[in-house]
């Protein structure tokens, strides 16, 4: 049986495994997003799990435990390759030897230096057969966030706004509540969920006074980054209430610090290298974020255009005209001066919900 073949047999049960990882979508960081299906030697389903957490049990774990004695001469399949180093959790291979498992069928290689490809060697070496390959591309898009933090340093970068059908984020007043409509908004609460940090400026923190809260959705609220320059805020943003959720006041070593004696002591202050996006998200990276969620305003969001700090885009257009010569618009000026310059997007997906148009695009070198 070639390589191919072999891999299309295992296809249906894959889907299921993904889709048990998918379960735990944000709430795994660091981690990745996991999911393990156990067949015996007779290829009925005998376990199934999902890492729900970061610390708590890996998918072939939990797995493993509801399969108990079944396992022995059956087939693994999991999504990613499975750990071979000690964390916060015990080395999943280790775990599968001992269960009398012959054969585990993996979709992609983990891009963690401290596995990639060991684990596979390690079952290899051990007599098991190991078919790799199977759904590859589902299982990475999956964990798009987990892989660009591993290979960049980064975390996966959204940017979303609202706008009009002209273009516009707001009047030349400033007021832009509201342009999307109720369903758009609870679709933002929903993205949030799913992120680890949602970053403003202080120029939307003095504006529009914002909570960047899931509304409960999450089971733990993403972290609020406010990322300043000038470090000139109200004191009495709701953002400096963290009884709700956590607040992370960044800024570069040009600020004016004696200005964060103003605000209460609940927020966490970081000084950074550079008051640069990169710098923000290689921070943020360090503090196990795999994916956040730009709000902010037209400059920091060119900024972070500019330094690959946004891998996708998710725009709400709103059937609304607002007019206005100088009314806001999403993004500042690139500095762009002919049309083999610009940027391009690809992957666009698009769909209705209720008034507004949502737009998904992704960034042309990034998948």
């Amino acid at each position: 049986m070639d390589s191919e073949t072999k891999k299309h047999k295992w296809v249906q049960w894959m889907h299921r495994v993904l889709q048990l990882a998918s379960l735990a979508e944000g709430e795994t960081s660091p981690n990745p997003l996991v999911g393990a299906v156990i067949l015996d030697s007779k290829q009925r389903l005998v376990g199934e799990g999902y890492h729900s957490l970061a610390g708590q049990p890996h998918a072939e774990i939990e797995a493993l435990s509801q399969a108990g004695t079944s396992s022995k001469g059956g087939t693994l399949l999991v999504n990613l390759e499975p750990c071979c180093h000690q964390g916060r959790t015990p080395p999943c291979t280790d775990a599968i030897l001992k269960s009398g498992i012959s054969r585990v069928v993996i979709a992609m290689n983990d891009p963690d230096p401290r596995v990639s490809g060991k684990g596979v060697a390690i079952l290899r070496n051990a007599g098991l057969e190991v078919i790799s390959g199977v759904l590859e591309e589902e299982a990475s898009f999956i964990n798009r966030a987990f892989v660009f933090r591993n290979r960049t340093g980064r975390p996966w970068g959204i940017l979303k706004w609202a706008m009009s059908f002209d273009g516009r984020t707001g009047l030349p007043n400033g007021a832009s509540k509201w342009i999307s409509c109720s369903a758009s908004r609870r679709n933002v609460h929903y993205l949030r969920s799913k992120c680890d940090a949602v970053i403003v400026g202080g120029e939307t923190v003095r504006n529009d006074n914002p909570l960047l809260t899931s509304r409960g959705i999450a089971k733990k609220e993403p972290l609020r980054v406010v990322f300043s320059s000038s470090l000139q805020f109200p004191t009495n943003s709701q953002l400096w209430d963290t009884n709700q959720a956590n607040t992370l006041i960044c800024y570069g070593p040009n600020s004016e610090t004696s200005l964060l004696n103003d605000l209460p002591d609940g927020p966490e202050k970081i000084l950074l290298k550079e008051n640069t996006p990169t710098k923000l998200l290689e921070m943020l990276a360090k503090k196990g974020c795999n994916q956040v969620l730009w709000e902010c305003g037209s400059s920091l969001a060119t900024h972070a255009i500019q330094q690959d700090c946004v891998q996708e885009i998710l725009l709400f257009l709103s059937p609304k005209i607002l007019g206005g010569v100088s009314a806001m618009t999403p993004l500042a000026d690139f500095g762009f001066e002919s049309m083999e310059q610009v940027i391009n997007l690809k992957e666009v997906s698009s769909y209705k919900k209720e008034g507004d148009f949502v737009l998904n695009m992704v960034f042309d070198n990034h998948l």
